[in-house]
């Protein structure tokens, strides 16, 4: 790709990311307006409930979604309570798209309710507004000493797009303040942040933008979850990506005069790691496409563009603008061409990290480029060559005793609990909440989601009884009928969502179903619910193992080896299951959250391992090209020297990232935030960091099996050093000291 930072080229790609980027922020920002919070945004196509809406439209007002005002006095209502709640269903008549039910007056007189249905609008944003409004008058229409609430299915949606709404700037904010002070902290620079802070901006304003599109015109299902994750996964991919090259850069700029050249040579050894990882994760979330939820299938494309879009900003765009800006952009630490570090300095480091340099040194210059120095860069000073040296002493103690210690943490999997129901998903004190708790307290609790039964008219009468006679039912009505098609409202007697009106929802099911003739369908909130936790079961089955293989064919083909990629899965797999343990317990006991949502785990397993893979395929790319030149053992120790830092920086912004999304006043999208943002830190500080390297240095060369590597010499992977008869040894009989070797002059900026 040297046409991207050629002169003209690179003036000429960064005119045109500026020009995306103006065309596609208006899009963006109306990406809001085009998600879909409602069931059919999380439906399987085939699942009952979701026959039952479609058969629902052909009944006037069918595909309607109830909100139900609840009024309630604690002393019991006064007959001008009543005559306020008709005014108030005649002022909410001109929302509703059918007829209004109700009042209903609670048994012990303390509580009524309305329930308007409201039709389905393809704007959430006005849907919304026109809840709100909804409540507005029915607050300002109130008795006093009267409590008044609009809830319902619809109240529960319109809750939950207000939350979205109002949370999307803000996340927007946060994430572009956290990585800009990473990036400030890692880079020590007053200028070099804003390349790729601009950069990745520009990737994010564009994979929106063409979300926004396809959802409008293509038919991609977007809905709050994946809007928010979007944002996150594009600012803390592609500042990954950024980090890595400009490492390799800066790098290679002590290598050569020429930043073009350079930045080659850092897009030649770098932008493989970057394109495998990137299409680890594409693949990963495509994935997701052969689930049956809905929103599962919504989140892999919408993923899968915003990887992509980041991986193409950041590899034509960036690399432009770095080169075009020259070595001055490093100021205060500007890189010169011939700089490393002395040889005194590593032989200070232990014999491993010695022996690694010296092989460094005696390693061919690659042919073609004239202005290669004959040093290799070495080791990052200190930390990772220490770390590397500490493993490499006792390298099975070291990967058995993090195994033991990861172990601990999946054992925290044994108190997980994915029954989350849908009024517990707010973390903030919402209407829909409170008016789901004001009925509950008069009523029997499923009249705050009714539960809809469609049957053929010839056998309505049975179907009827056996709904009435099923256990956890409270009630029942016939409230339409359209063709020769009946539609009745049943009323649980638990709470919506609980496992008791799970249970009562499948005893229904099974029995209605019995009836000769009925053709019946059983829907409504808590079926929808139902239905969505069955298939997240069904997707996590389906989908975990066949990313496991497609991540593991990947790693096999960019690594060339069968036993590498198995030991990464492996360990990657394990620093998943300890996230998700860990996470269990900080959900209960920390956030106090009272429980999980059905589809965590699968999203966990997309994020963590997709992600997790990616330092483990930057560090051992590394390692292969390390090995290649001075050998197996060598190699490992220089690789996590020289990746380490850049490697931990790359997974602390990730972590950061995604840990803006603990903001959200949801407890499911606080719940991946939390879990992505811990898992990645395990991964980068632990797994990668200390059980790989020393499951590296303990398989030794047959890690690399059947590849040719698997084969060579652990000591060194470049020619011998020549022979001298006599070395001269240091001060008091110490080491000898290499002989002087030249060095290029040191060229200006």
């Amino acid at each position: 790709m040297s046409w991207v930072i050629g002169h003209r080229s690179a003036w000429l790609i960064i005119v045109f990311w500026l020009a995306v980027g103006a065309a596609a922020s208006p899009l963006a920002f109306r990406l809001a307006d085009a998600q879909k919070n409602d069931a059919s945004a999380f439906l399987p196509a085939d699942a009952e409930s979701t026959r039952l809406l479609a058969a629902q439209r052909h009944f006037p007002g069918g595909d309607a979604v109830p909100a139900v005002v609840v009024m309630t006095r604690p002393d019991g209502l006064t007959p001008a309570d009543r005559s306020a709640a008709t005014d108030i269903g005649g002022a909410l008549r001109n929302f509703a798209s059918g007829p209004v039910l109700g009042p209903v007056v609670s048994p012990n007189g303390r509580s009524l309710i309305l329930t308007i249905p409201l039709a389905q609008l393809d704007d959430a944003s006005q849907f919304t507004d026109n809840l709100r409004e909804m409540r507005r008058i029915a607050a300002r229409l109130a008795p006093a000493g009267t409590e008044t609430a609009i809830t319902g299915p619809a109240g529960l949606v319109a809750d939950a797009f207000q939350a979205f709404r109002t949370i999307e700037s803000r996340l927007l904010i946060v994430t572009t303040g956290i990585v800009a002070v990473i990036l400030l902290v890692v880079y020590r620079s007053p200028l070099l942040w804003l390349v790729p802070l601009v950069s990745v901006g520009i990737a994010d304003q564009t994979a929106a933008g063409i979300i926004s599109l396809l959802a409008r015109h293509g038919g991609l299902t977007v809905n709050g979850q994946s809007s928010g994750i979007l944002r996150v996964l594009v600012f803390g991919a592609g500042t990954d990506y950024a980090l890595l090259l400009i490492a390799r850069y800066r790098e290679e700029l002590t290598r050569h005069r020429d930043p073009r050249h350079a930045m080659h040579e850092a897009m030649r050894h770098a932008g493989p790691a970057i394109l495998a990882s990137a299409g680890t994760v594409v693949i990963g979330m495509l994935c997701l496409l052969f689930g049956v939820l809905a929103s599962d299938r919504g989140l892999g494309p919408v993923g899968a563009i915003g990887i992509s879009t980041a991986l193409v900003t950041m590899t034509t765009l960036l690399p432009a603008a770095m080169v075009l800006c020259g070595r001055r952009l490093f100021w205060p630490f500007v890189p010169h061409f011939g700089e490393h570090p002395p040889v005194t300095d590593t032989a200070r480091r232990g014999p491993a990290a010695r022996a690694a340099h010296e092989n460094a040194l005696s390693a061919p210059t690659a042919p073609g480029h004239e202005d290669l120095t004959e040093f290799d860069l070495a080791e990052e000073p200190g930390r990772w060559v220490r770390i590397g040296a500490a493993i490499d002493r006792r390298p099975r103690v070291v990967w058995v005793g993090t195994s033991l210690a990861l172990g601990v943490l999946v054992v925290g999997l044994l108190a997980m609990d994915t029954s989350l129901r849908q009024d517990q998903g707010f973390r903030d004190r919402v209407e829909s909440v409170r008016g789901i708790e004001l009925i509950s307290t008069d009523f029997p609790p499923g009249v705050a989601a009714p539960t809809y039964v469609i049957a053929a008219e010839r056998a309505a009468p049975r179907v009827a009884a056996v709904i009435r006679t099923t256990p956890g039912v409270a009630g029942v009505a016939e409230i339409g009928r359209a063709g020769d098609r009946v539609q009745f409202l049943v009323v649980l007697s638990d709470q919506p969502d609980s496992p008791e009106s799970f249970d009562a929802v499948r005893e229904l099911r099974s029995r209605v179903h019995r009836v000769p003739g009925a053709g019946a369908l059983v829907g409504g909130n808590t079926a929808v619910n139902l239905d969505v936790r069955q298939a997240a079961v069904r997707d996590r089955e389906v989908i975990i193992p066949l990313v496991l293989a497609v991540v593991l064919v990947v790693l096999m083909f960019l690594l060339r080896s069968l036993v590498a990629p198995l030991v990464l899965m492996a360990t990657v797999v394990l620093s998943y299951l300890a996230a998700l343990g860990a996470s269990t317990i900080a959900y209960r006991w920390i956030f106090g959250f009272p429980g999980a949502d059905p589809s965590l785990p699968l999203l966990a397993f997309i994020f963590l391992v997709a992600l997790g893979v990616d330092y483990n395929i930057f560090l051992m790319t590394r390692v292969r090209e390390e090995a290649e030149r001075i050998g197996p053992r060598p190699g490992v120790l220089h690789a996590l020297a020289v990746t380490g830092g850049v490697i931990t920086s790359a997974g602390v912004v990730l972590a950061a990232t995604f840990s803006a999304l603990i903001i959200f006043p949801l407890v499911q999208l606080a719940e991946v935030g939390f879990v992505v943002a811990f898992g990645v830190l395990l991964d980068t500080l632990v797994v990668r960091s200390i059980l790989v390297p020393a499951l590296t240095l303990d398989i030794g060369r047959r890690i690399w099996w059947p590849s040719r590597l698997a084969r060579a010499d652990d000591a060194a992977g470049g020619p011998p050093p020549p022979t001298a008869p006599a070395a001269p040894t240091g001060p008091m009989g110490g080491a000898p000291v290499p002989p002087p070797r030249p060095q290029p002059p040191r060229h200006p900026v």
